[in-house]
């Protein structure tokens, strides 16, 4: 055991320093679920079918469409498991196969500001699209209702990754940045 091992409080159930509120971890679990309807109703459109959208002849050849769908996808979904960095203990401190950094304490900005960054961006993006839902903006044309009632269903669960991903990070810097307030072991309120 090395010096700086031997000076580090014992680390929680998360692998964290302090516990991570139930809430937080919860919502960690459920960023990659939201985003799921989302990618999957996107899959099609790799081939070519356009899931009621009016935009006849304007789908890209498939040698662009399939790996841009497929990898959009898994971009997204592998930034959504990032998450769970904010209520895991490799958000504290960086693992050990990364090279220069491996084993390294992080300092809380340096994980506070990528998920500031990535929330509000995620907000912005989708605020556009919610507000054509409502009139404000040009909407997207379906040839039929059900399709555009099946495209909002997979949609909206994903808008919520920004608003979900800066609650986290509220979190994330009440537990590391906040010594004086933390969070109680079970229920997540904070404590005095």
């Amino acid at each position: 055991m090395t010096a700086t091992e031997a000076s580090r409080p014992p680390l929680t159930a998360h692998g964290t320093e302090r516990p991570v509120p139930r809430w937080a971890s919860r919502t960690a679990h459920a960023i990659p679920l939201l985003l799921l309807p989302q990618c999957l109703w996107r899959l099609p459109f790799a081939f070519g079918f356009e899931m009621g959208l009016d935009v006849a002849g304007e789908m890209p050849p498939l040698w662009i469409s399939i790996p841009y769908v497929f990898g959009l996808s898994l971009i997204t979904e592998a930034l959504a498991l990032l998450s769970f960095g904010l209520v895991r203990g490799w958000g504290e401190v960086a693992p050990r196969w990364l090279p220069f950094i491996g084993g390294r304490r992080l300092a809380p900005f340096a994980v506070i500001t990528p998920a500031v960054l990535g929330g509000l961006g995620a907000t912005a993006f989708w605020a556009p699209v919610l507000l054509s839902w409502f009139g404000v903006g040009d909407t997207a044309g379906f040839s039929g209702g059900g399709w555009e009632i099946l495209a909002r269903l997979c949609i909206f669960p994903g808008m919520l990754w920004g608003p979900l991903l800066l609650g986290l990070t509220h979190a994330y810097h009440t537990r590391r940045c906040r010594p004086g307030k933390r969070y109680a072991e079970g229920g997540g309120s904070l404590a005095a």
